[in-house]
């Protein structure tokens, strides 16, 4: 945003610096601990209980998530609380019934696509496997995008080619500390990450409150957003469809069915510290949607008393227009407002410890996936260990490379919440149907399998770039994913009924 100065200073720049070096010099050291891929991506199935709750906050409670819960606070109100409501709920459900995730852990699968191998044949893995890598990468596609408006928005680097450089320079240092510490380093740092990040996060609610007061806060989204700043369900807010598509994404995908997330329940020493990290993490996962939430609204409310804002951000009658790359900026532009010097350094070490946290982990997760997952069943099975690290390596550094072409091309045009939901739909919606029919129904078949996997793409056309070149902008992306979704599960029971494996008919006939 124009005009605005901000309380970074020269102390800031010292405190953000000694912070990422200190992360890359942990990454560098625990190297020495890697010695085959069970250790680079699952830390030797070794990780307990708290520290397994950490490191699942840590990386969830990423930067961008920050950035995108911050957004749909500034653009949604306080009803943008029920995301955070679903996101705290189902992972504390998933805990006590042990939803996927413990069948997973029993089976001691180190990825999704390596379950579709065992319950459905090698074909589905790598199909599955190729899927789930294209839609996760695309997934983070805005994630340095989004860090770099988040530093240069805090520090008052707005130029636009300061913007490029710092994608560059964070994705350097994300690349050096993944590749050499895999996942030991990952659980390591997360942990201390993980406090820094809640400690800047809880600091930034507080001053923001004591700057600018409730009744402020509830008065600023009442003019602004009418009704549908407090009731979800407002036709001119989010819907019952949003609120549905929420459910489903923000709440049983995300814990479940994400492939980042099942990581860390693969990770885990047992069945029961599985169970535990999704109760215990539920809160973090309310957490990390609500307070990032909370200060977009502040933001919101901060800036509507500066005219030059004000005049960026909103229509003459009062409703939001800004890009959602300016309103993706409104939060850490507030956060340089009101922080002052030596705290700003902290939350913004913080914030971008957060960025690292969960790059480290998707770029591992998906150079394993497609290493694991596509090359070596292609292969045969057979790829020496050292064969795989390297490669896995190799996979990590091209992956970061896309990473940084997708930002600077692409046209986000939604908000990023949706975009990453929507792309993230390309994989999870086939994955619904296959991880819950082919976990919990027996007769689920290969053929099934196949079509709800491709059914999945369907969620392509949720992407506004798409949308606009197919005509079809007037649709909802949450009625596209949902859409999506039911066809898979349609599809895997239809094809399961009517193309069933051999090995199926014959257990029922011997059943008969």
């Amino acid at each position: 945003m124009t005009g605005l100065e901000t309380n970074f200073s020269g102390v800031d720049w010292v405190i953000v610096g000694c912070y990422l070096l200190g992360t890359v010099a942990v990454g560098l050291y625990v190297n020495r601990f890697i010695s085959n891929m069970a250790d680079y991506v699952v830390a030797g199935r070794a990780v307990r209980t708290w520290l397994a709750v950490a490191s699942m906050t840590g990386s969830e409670l990423g930067l961008v998530t920050v950035m995108f819960a911050a957004q749909k606070g500034f653009t949604g109100g306080f009803s943008a609380f029920h995301i955070a409501v679903v996101a705290g709920v189902v992972p504390l459900l998933v805990g006590f019934t042990g939803f996927i995730v413990v069948p997973l852990r029993r089976l001691g699968v180190m990825t999704i696509p390596q379950y579709y191998g065992l319950r459905f044949g090698q074909g589905i893995r790598v199909y599955g496997g190729i899927l789930l890598a294209v839609a996760g990468i695309l997934n983070m596609g805005m994630f340095l995008k989004a860090g770099a408006i988040f530093v240069t928005a805090l520090t008052g680097l707005n130029d636009p080619m300061q913007v490029n450089l710092v994608m560059t320079a964070l994705i350097i240092l994300v690349l050096i500390y993944t590749t050499m510490g895999g996942m030991v380093s990952v659980i390591i740092t997360d942990y201390l990450q993980f406090v820094v990040l809640s400690f800047g996060l809880l600091l930034a609610c507080g001053l923001a409150v004591s700057e600018l007061g409730w009744d402020n806060l509830v008065s600023t989204v009442e003019q602004i957003h009418g009704e549908s700043g407090f009731n979800p369900t407002h036709e001119d807010g989010f819907g019952i469809s949003y609120m549905a598509w929420m459910l489903l994404t923000a709440g049983l995908v995300s814990s479940t069915i994400w492939q980042t997330a099942v990581m860390r329940a693969s990770s885990a020493e047992s069945e029961e510290v599985v169970r535990n990290l999704y109760k215990w993490s539920s809160v973090g996962f309310l957490i990390r949607f609500l307070l990032p939430q909370f200060l977009g609204i502040c933001a919101l409310a901060y800036f509507m008393d500066i005219p030059e804002a004000r005049s960026e951000l909103l229509t003459p009658d009062g409703s939001i227009v800004g890009s959602s790359e300016l309103t993706m900026s409104a939060f850490p532009h507030f956060l340089g407002q009101i922080l002052p010097v030596g705290i700003i350094g902290i939350v913004g070490a913080g914030m971008l410890a957060a960025f690292m946290s969960t790059h480290d982990s998707y770029l591992l997760c998906w150079a394993s996936v497609i290493v694991e997952d596509v090359i070596v069943p292609l292969r045969g099975g057979e790829m020496s260990t050292r064969s795989r690290l390297l490669l896995a390596r190799l996979l990590i550094v091209l992956i970061g490379v896309f990473l940084l072409i997708w930002s600077l091309w692409y046209p986000l045009g939604q908000d990023l919440l949706d975009y990453m939901m929507i792309s993230g739909a390309i994989y999870f919606t086939g994955a619904l149907a296959l991880l819950v029919l082919g976990i919990y129904w027996k007769r689920a078949s290969r053929v099934g399998a196949y079509l709800a996997l491709t059914a999945g793409g369907l969620a392509v056309f949720g992407l506004t770039p798409v949308q606009k070149a197919v005509g079809l902008e007037k649709i909802e992306a949450a009625h596209i994913g949902l859409c999506a979704a039911g066809a898979a599960l349609v599809l895997m029971v239809v094809g399961s009924l009517l193309f069933p494996d051999k090995e199926t008919t014959k257990q029922g006939e011997d059943d008969d």
